[in-house]
């Protein structure tokens, strides 16, 4: 639990950074722009005031030189009207200045960019230029798009990789625990039945030399879930009813009576190709953990409904219940709601589920204080 809270705080911590880092680039590359858009306002007043003089000089006497280079070196869009008529342009393609169609798009394209300068060529009439953004302000306000772009991709590059790693760590230590776990029982489960033969040779109670059967035969099962844990399993076509069934039954025999348990399922088999010893594995982490929810009392059903596409097994209780905010997390590795565990049960079964069987497993619903369901859903194979 608390390694899960650090975490998602590093998580949201990490979030928290990455968004001021780009508030500010966005926040600086807007600065630039404002900037930017600035001098080439001045630089425009330059040209309209040029633009006037030189209307306005006497050829003979007025030395128009300087004005003239400003108006012959301005490289961006320029459009002058009066009486909302064009009079004047500069870097401005002739098709669009025949047609008065593009001609008014045009000019009401530079309207929406920038405000009009107005130039008062004689007293009380004037000449209004109007001006477009030049090619690098342009370019400067895709710019923050792009860069988030690249935070994004090299953001997602990062976490996939630290997840890979992560979870390749974990998958190994899984599965040296998991094979440790299974050369440490077998050798007591060698002993075992030794002993058991011992006690047939005796003629000990039958009756209770077949339960001690069974729980042999259960220890050997448990012996080759571990084994084969973090190896490929051998999948074959079984009935997925039968042997959840077969699951079921011998779990409803070893625990309380205060436990009610029912079973419902359809009558027809259905194939699925499955691993005998993980897939009863599933079941017996879903019946222990919902009767864990209900602290040891309570009624537990396992449903098994199938339709054409989909065979669906729901384990329910009326257990404590799940938060809505925990519904994904109680499958993630370490999660516990317990004061004792390891917050592995959840998470193995979705392993189980998911990657080895090609299945999918949820909390259908849940609710604070009155139960959970989880749903676990099979593809049905196509038949030919």
């Amino acid at each position: 639990m608390q390694f899960t809270e650090k975490r998602n705080t590093t998580r949201w911590l990490i979030i928290a950074t990455s968004f001021v880092i780009v508030s500010l680039i966005l926040w600086n590359t807007y600065t630039f722009f404002q900037i930017f858009k600035n001098e080439e306002r001045i630089k425009m007043e330059l040209w309209a005031t040029s633009l006037t003089t030189i209307n306005k000089a006497d050829v003979a006497t007025t030395d128009i030189d300087l004005p003239l280079k400003i108006i012959q070196n301005a490289s961006i869009p320029i459009i002058v009207t009066e009486h909302d008529s064009i009079i004047n342009s500069k870097n401005v393609d002739e098709e669009i200045l025949k047609n008065k169609s593009k001609s008014r798009t045009f000019l009401a394209n530079l309207k929406s960019q920038n405000e009009p300068i107005a130039m008062e060529y004689v007293p009380g009439k004037f000449q209004y230029l109007y001006y477009g953004n030049s090619v690098l302000l342009n370019k400067l306000k895709y710019y923050p798009v792009a860069l988030v772009l690249i935070i994004v991709l090299f953001g997602a590059l990062v976490y996939n990789y630290y997840k890979s790693t992560k979870m390749a760590t974990q998958n190994k230590l899984w599965a040296g625990m998991a094979k440790e776990t299974a050369h440490q029982i077998g050798t007591p489960l060698s002993s075992l039945i030794g002993w058991l033969e011992i006690m047939k040779a005796d003629a000990i109670d039958p009756a209770m030399v077949a339960e001690i059967e069974k729980d042999i035969a259960r220890l050997q099962t448990i012996v080759d879930r571990f084994s084969k844990i973090g190896s490929e399993p051998v999948l074959e076509p079984l009935d997925i009813i039968a042997e959840t069934k077969n699951a079921y039954e011998y779990l409803q025999s070893r625990f309380s009576k205060q436990v009610h348990f029912s079973f419902i399922a359809p009558d027809e088999p259905v194939i699925l190709m499955v691993n005998q010893a993980l897939h009863s594995w599933t079941i017996e982490n879903l019946v222990k953990n919902a009767i864990d929810a209900m602290k040891g009392k309570g009624n537990l059903e396992i449903r098994i409904e199938s339709d054409p596409d989909l065979i669906k097994i729901k384990v329910t209780d009326n257990g404590k219940g799940i938060a809505k905010n925990q519904f994904k997390r109680v499958f993630e590795p370490g999660f516990t709601t317990k004061k004792r565990g390891w917050g592995l049960g959840l998470s193995l079964t979705k392993r189980i589920v998911e990657e080895y069987h090609k299945g999918k497993i949820k909390v259908l619903q849940s609710e604070v204080g009155k139960g959970t369901t989880i749903q676990i859903g099979f593809k049905k194979q196509k038949t030919s």
